[in-house]
């Protein structure tokens, strides 16, 4: 008995000292923020182990995980039609609200979910639950895309899917089957996904086969560069939940098909070095010092190399690669864009890839609203019901759908 006293006040303060991190004090509801972020590098640590094991990949099983858990929670409609189906080989899953009877036709959203391209599906509750609030509040049609992820496939293989299932519903004879508003339809997506849909939506404006092409698009805390792993908010934020930086450089390690032993290059900015003659051309597209504004650029310093290792971007020539790295877009590319909408959060490792994205688009004359919120974080926006539910969530979909609701 008198063991029991001692070990229960040391697995006590054990497990204290694992939830416990120092957080940002505006951050939204930071214990629940530690408990979540506890959560997932428990269940990381041990997809990892699973991996060195050799007995699967670690992504396949944390996929596996969070799916199974979040399957326990999803929360239905009766007044949403949910469907699956395939576009040009593509499946997706499309929410239909009832038709009104003073309308014809409706507007409607292509959505693309995150997950570092490697995690999450259209079809598990956090985006079923997203998808179904959007369709009901906006009375459109939301078509969501279940690209393929990682390590299924690489790139390009998800912005090839993302790109065939968006043209495909584009085509008029599609749109007249879901009564669809040709010139009411928007792109959107979160995180890896808001990088999807910008490449997506840069594809789309050079295609000149196009009859129908999106009015607006719209980025949840996207990921759009693979240039520079120090901007300042990847400075600020490098140990942040729930995207730390370390986790997001293995997350473009993945998707591009590269080695885990590339990381720290990548960290420190080895791969972008200034004698690396194939980055030289995109170092002007992504100077933060002159894109972002004051309170993002802080007391920050650029990290540039001036000798690194340009074997890196010979063997991953991705990192350079507009179609998985949207903002070095050449300014005639991003002058056709449509009306853009960027949500950042503060404490977030990808708030500034959104803000200078919003900036370039101001500068090429594309109407931007920069949506920014102080006391959010990475992936906020899908943690909206029990147990993962916060009031960041809460707050950036609704920003989100009302600027929808005012613009599309």
């Amino acid at each position: 008995m008198r063991a029991a006293w001692v070990l229960l006040p040391a697995l006590a303060a054990l497990s204290a000292y694992y939830v416990y991190l120092p957080l940002p004090g505006a951050v939204s509801d930071p214990w629940k923020l530690m408990l979540l972020d506890a959560t997932f590098r428990a269940v990381q640590q041990t997809c990892h182990l699973i991996h060195y094991l050799r007995l699967s990949h670690h992504l396949i099983v944390l996929n596996y995980l969070i799916c199974t858990f979040d399957k326990l929670k999803s929360v239905s409609s009766e007044d949403i039609k949910i469907t699956d189906a395939v576009f040009d080989g593509v499946e997706v899953r499309v929410f239909e609200p009832p038709a009104k009877g003073d309308e014809s036709l409706k507007r409607s959203v292509v959505y693309i979910h995150g997950g570092g391209w490697a995690l999450a599906s259209a079809r598990t509750s956090l985006y079923n639950n997203l998808c179904r609030i959007m369709a009901e509040s906006l009375n459109a049609v939301v078509v969501s895309v279940e690209y393929r992820l990682v390590p299924e496939v690489c790139f390009p293989e998800q912005y090839h899917d993302a790109l065939r299932a968006t043209k495909h519903f584009l085509q008029p004879d599609v749109l007249a089957e879901y009564s669809v508003d040709p010139s009411r339809i928007a792109i959107s997506g979160d995180s890896a996904g808001g990088n999807l849909a910008a490449a997506v939506c840069q594809q789309l404006s050079k295609d000149e086969d196009l009859t129908v092409r999106p009015k607006l698009q719209a980025l949840i805390y996207p990921v759009l560069q693979a240039f520079d792993f120090n901007t300042p908010s990847y400075q600020q934020n490098m140990n942040m939940p729930v995207l730390p930086r370390y986790v997001m450089v293995n997350y473009w390690i993945d998707y591009i098909n590269g080695d885990y032993g590339l990381a720290h290059e990548l960290l420190v900015n080895n791969h972008t070095a200034l004698n690396v003659g194939r980055a030289l051309s995109f170092r002007a597209r992504l100077n933060w010092t002159s894109l972002l504004p004051p309170s993002f650029k802080k007391s920050y310093k650029p990290v540039v190399q001036a000798t690194g290792t340009a074997a890196i971007v010979e063997r991953l020539p991705a990192l350079l690669d507009v179609r998985a790295v949207p903002l070095l877009a050449d300014d005639a590319t991003l002058a056709r864009q449509p009306r853009t909408y960027v949500l950042t959060c503060e404490n977030d490792v990808l708030r500034d890839d959104g803000a200078m994205y919003a900036r370039r688009l101001e500068r090429a004359g594309v109407p931007v609203t920069l949506d920014h919120f102080h006391d959010c974080f990475h992936g906020c926006m899908i943690f909206t019901v029990w147990p993962t539910d916060f009031s960041a969530g809460v707050k950036t979909r609704d920003s989100y759908i009302k600027w929808l609701d005012e613009n599309l």
